[in-house]
């Protein structure tokens, strides 16, 4: 009487597997479903083929005083273009992709959902990031919460101060995974390795078979654990037959 659930059990956990292979984060701008989008705009493009993201939520990426999220970019000071280009590049990535479905978690949050944790992201992405951003100035770590919202755009709080961006994030590892609350995990991976997702590239999507190797290895992982429920099912059937 145990054989059938564990066996529907480790089924499922397969189908599971596969439905985060291609799939939308519920989150504010995210389509439901990602399907071809013919006409995203600049940075964006890359995702046409198959993408969270609609037209209109890319072009709104590009502006400075985007409706998105009314976030702005020049709290402390014009962001210099070679770094706000990153910022760009992280929202369409954010907003397109997608093959997010192993870092997708529940949240309760009154602007999504579903959010990303830790998605492992090319060393190459980091440091240029990082590089490129390194003579800006920020007042703050965490970018996802703490802002003065008081004048309806995100101003820095009282209690803080603009300084040097090498001053806030030392390294590109503090920069990737603080700046969002951790949504990425920094890597020493190339984008070479197909071990990293990759905010920027050209052609066929790269990630799909990134994100496809850490599901495959959660499968694994959890096929083992389901091993020994397995085990104790087939004998419990066999003991009552």
């Amino acid at each position: 009487m145990w054989v059938v659930p564990a066996l529907l059990l480790a089924l499922s956990s397969g189908a599971l597997s596969l439905d985060k292979l291609d799939m939308c984060m519920d989150a504010k701008h995210h389509k439901v479903s990602p399907g071809p989008e013919g006409k995203l705009y600049n940075q964006c493009a890359p995702w046409k083929d198959n993408a969270c993201c609609t037209a209109n939520t890319t072009e709104e990426a590009h502006e400075d005083n985007s409706y998105l999220y009314n976030f702005n970019w020049d709290h402390c000071g014009a962001m210099s273009n070679k770094c706000k280009k990153h910022f760009i590049q992280d929202t369409c990535f954010y907003e397109c992709s997608p093959h997010l479905g192993p870092w997708i978690q529940k949240v309760d949050q009154s602007w999504r959902k579903e959010r990303i944790l830790d998605v492992p992201l090319c060393k190459e992405d980091c440091h240029e990031w990082w590089e490129d951003c390194k003579d800006d100035l920020t007042c703050k770590t965490d970018w996802h919460k703490g802002w003065d919202w008081s004048s309806g755009i995100n101003k820095c709080p009282s209690n803080s101060k603009c300084r040097p961006w090498t001053s806030v994030f030392p390294t590109p590892k503090d920069m990737c995974e603080k700046i969002w609350s951790q949504s990425y995990l920094y890597t020493t991976d190339s984008k070479t390795s197909g071990r990293c997702m990759q905010l920027w590239f050209n052609g066929t999507n790269p990630n799909k078979k990134v994100a496809k190797y850490y599901l495959n290895n959660a499968q694994h992982h959890q096929s083992f654990a389901l091993i020994p429920l397995l085990f104790m099912a087939v004998t419990v059937f066999s003991v009552v037959l």
